[in-house]
């Protein structure tokens, strides 16, 4: 049943449409994220894996909330591996890297994550559904987080 809640149906696949870029991306990051995790060694090893485990823990539960609220304007989440990286602008990380590329590499996709959302936000707002700009807003809020706290550990070393 589509949706009666003051939102076109155009307007409603607008918003749909980032929704489910915005679940490919973090599927993605989340999928690096804990590659990475598992595969992290060397002098920081438990300071790292328990980082990445922390980080892909808050991505996992920002998954489940993202494809809810896809199902919440009336459309249908996408779930394979095909579909996450046929809609998602990252990439996924196909060799193996140390742990400065490991945080470099997550910095990088947390901050391109981020400036999609940022546009992402000026196109729902656009069509006044403010259920989805609100929570695109708090998404940036915990990438800044997460951004912020891979940048800090960056500039340690």
């Amino acid at each position: 049943m589509e949706p009666k809640i003051g939102i076109t149906k155009k307007e409603l696949e607008s918003s749909i449409n980032c929704l489910t870029t915005v679940l490919a991306n973090e599927m993605l990051l989340y999928t690096k994220t804990r590659k990475f995790h598992w595969n992290v060694s060397g002098n920081s090893f438990m300071e790292l894996h328990k980082l990445f485990e922390s980080q892909y823990t808050a991505l996992e539960q920002e998954i489940d909330e993202i494809a809810e609220r896809i199902s919440k304007l009336g459309g249908n989440a996408i779930g394979t591996m095909k579909e996450f990286i046929d809609n998602s602008i990252l990439k996924e990380n196909l060799k193996t890297v140390d742990q400065r590329e490991m945080l470099h590499e997550l910095l990088t996709d947390h901050e391109t994550v981020l400036k999609q959302l940022r546009d992402f936000v000026k196109t729902v707002e656009e069509t006044q559904d403010y259920g989805t700009t609100d929570f695109l807003t708090a998404l940036i809020q915990k990438h800044e987080e997460q951004s912020w706290m891979l940048r800090k550990y960056i500039d340690q070393k």
